[in-house]
């Protein structure tokens, strides 16, 4: 970018600031020890042309919508189209979850994001024990496609689109989204949204697994097939570094774990005989945002310029739209605060701020009370206006890559791409990422940096407002969502009516032949649409697959 007789003075004269300015300032003393990022990046008082000079300009960055795709995936970006404001959305019953999404719809916003309680998400349905106390609690409980067309009555599926936070029984609830489409006589191929599916990250990060690695990768591999064939406009998966970087991990390892998930899915998909470009294009990520404004930025233009790599490179994609890494971002749950819970829409609004100007394609902001509950609609409207303010009256949609060309950006984008592909190479000598994640490296990784990260806190190097730094005795009053504890007897009695009202010999059936395609090589989805129709519940589904695929227990590590 520079000649060579141009870097050579520009080196000199920085020396000479160095010395003779600079550090007379210095001396007199800095705010930190040391100043790095929280991958562990160094950081110079100031940038310069210096740091960037082995930088190509076309093959590193070139223009957005082309390779590597650096600045954007799109040559317009939100000139042409704003990223879509996705608030996550779900709690209590079918009822009051439609209720939510109403609101949110005539509030502005444009797709709807779907969380499900954690009995949903395991494969039980609300009367089993083990489930007592958690029916509805962190989102929506669908024990049958009963629950499920009551979540979308009124809410025609052809023009919106839906976000599916959901990954062990992934088939089952969007073979039960179809049945809706079909209820509403829409055409599969006119359904829109994207199904997490990601089922890699659960077995490091989240726990919400069911069967082994193995058999969950043939489910995975058998949605993101079915919907290539069938459902082109949904996106087959929704590889989730957020989930990684929220149990510790840090933005070096949220881009190499989060892009080797991609690579296991992709590998396994190719073993049944499918061509790269006809399922790639669909293919998503999720990525969160946290409070290292600059880093964040430079990570999610690092991510994107290492998956056009990998996927030209690697696995020879041809199709621009195979190479394209289209992403939904997060902000922060991690970084939230039950002290001082207001000073969270400050940082939920910085890390908004960090997604959009790293080229988000939808975006989720927090809500001020998330330490201390779900959102309550007041907070739910004052995160999706945080989106529209950026959108509207900042003026950062004007210019595609705003921040392309800062020295601090391309520097820091090229570091963290560069220490990714260090673990990304180290998973692959490991044999990829099913055996690292076997082989607990990845878990051992996330937690080794979560200690460090709480170790720095401890000892007041990280400052935290409110938790180590600017402390108040007084309880903050913040107003936070109320449950209805009456939610989990009526979610039970409905499940006890509908049992009552169905074709037990039809349901039987369908569960028979379940059972006899688990145990052969054939996509699981067709027959998963037609069990779901007889309103089959989550657990006898998933009890077939049990039965058939065993539960997977995790390793204990120290």
């Amino acid at each position: 970018m520079f000649s060579n007789k141009e870097l050579e003075k520009i080196k000199i004269k920085e020396k000479e600031w160095t010395e003779n300015i600079l550090n007379k300032f210095v001396e007199r003393g800095e705010t930190k020890e040391k100043f790095e990022t929280p991958s562990g990046i160094p950081l110079k008082h100031v940038f310069s042309p210096e740091d960037v000079k082995d930088l190509n300009y076309s093959e590193e960055l070139g223009f957005p919508g082309t390779l590597p795709f650096t600045r954007g995936v799109y040559p317009n970006m939100y000139r042409g189209r704003l990223w879509t404001m996705r608030q996550y959305g779900g709690f209590a019953n079918a009822k009051k979850t439609n209720e939510r999404f109403k609101f949110l719809i005539s509030q502005g916003q444009k797709g709807l994001s779907i969380a499900f309680d954690l009995p949903t998400q395991m494969g039980f349905n609300s009367d089993n024990k083990i489930c007592l106390g958690e029916v509805g609690r962190t989102g929506v409980t669908v024990n049958s496609l009963k629950d499920f067309e009551q979540v979308f009555e009124g809410i025609p599926l052809d023009t919106v689109s839906t976000s599916m936070t959901i990954n062990a029984p992934t088939s089952i609830l969007l073979a039960m989204y179809v049945a809706i489409g079909e209820k509403q006589g829409i055409n599969p191929e006119k359904l829109m949204g994207t199904v997490q599916n990601d089922i890699l990250k659960e077995y490091v990060a989240r726990g919400t697994y069911i069967f082994p690695p193995k058999s969950s990768l043939r489910l995975t591999a058998d949605v993101i097939e079915y919907c290539s064939n069938h459902l082109p406009r949904f996106n087959t998966i929704s590889i989730s570094g957020y989930h990684m970087r929220e149990a510790g991990c840090n933005a070096v390892q949220e881009i190499a774990f989060t892009l080797a998930d991609g690579i296991a899915y992709i590998e396994e998909v190719l073993k049944r005989g499918i061509d790269i470009d006809n399922f790639a294009p669909r293919m998503s990520f999720f990525f969160t945002t946290q409070n290292h404004f600059f880093e964040e930025i430079a990570k999610l233009r690092a991510a994107r310029r290492l998956w056009a790599k990998i996927m030209k490179n690697r696995f020879k994609a041809k199709n621009p739209n195979s190479l394209r890494l289209r992403f939904h971002t997060q902000t922060a749950g991690v970084s939230l605060t039950a002290q001082q819970p207001n000073v969270n829409i400050i940082r939920v609004a910085i890390q908004a701020l960090a997604a959009v100007l790293g080229g988000t394609q939808s975006l989720h902001t927090n809500g001020a009370e998330e330490a201390l509950s779900i959102p309550t609609k007041e907070s739910v409207k004052l995160s999706l206006r945080t989106q529209q303010v950026i959108a509207h009256e900042t003026g950062v949609i004007d210019v595609v890559d705003p921040l392309g060309g800062s020295y601090y950006i391309e520097y820091l984008t090229s570091k963290l791409e560069e220490k990714a592909t260090n673990y990304i190479n180290k998973i692959d000598e490991m044999g990829g990422m099913l055996n690292a994640i076997e082989k607990a490296y990845i878990q051992k990784e996330i937690q080794n940096n979560a200690y460090l990260i709480q170790k720095r806190i401890e000892k007041g190097l990280d400052k935290i407002i409110g938790i180590n730094a600017y402390h108040e005795d007084e309880e903050s009053k913040i107003e936070v969502f109320k449950f209805d504890k009456e939610i989990e007897k009526k979610t039970i009695q409905s499940l006890k009516l509908l049992k009552k009202q169905r074709n037990e010999k039809f349901v039987k059936e369908k569960l028979i032949e379940l059972e006899r395609v688990a145990k052969t090589s054939e996509n699981i989805m067709p027959i998963m649409i037609e069990t779901v129709k007889t309103y089959a519940t989550i657990q006898e589904i998933c009890d077939v697959l049990r039965k058939v695929f065993g539960e997977y227990r995790s390793p204990q590590i120290f």
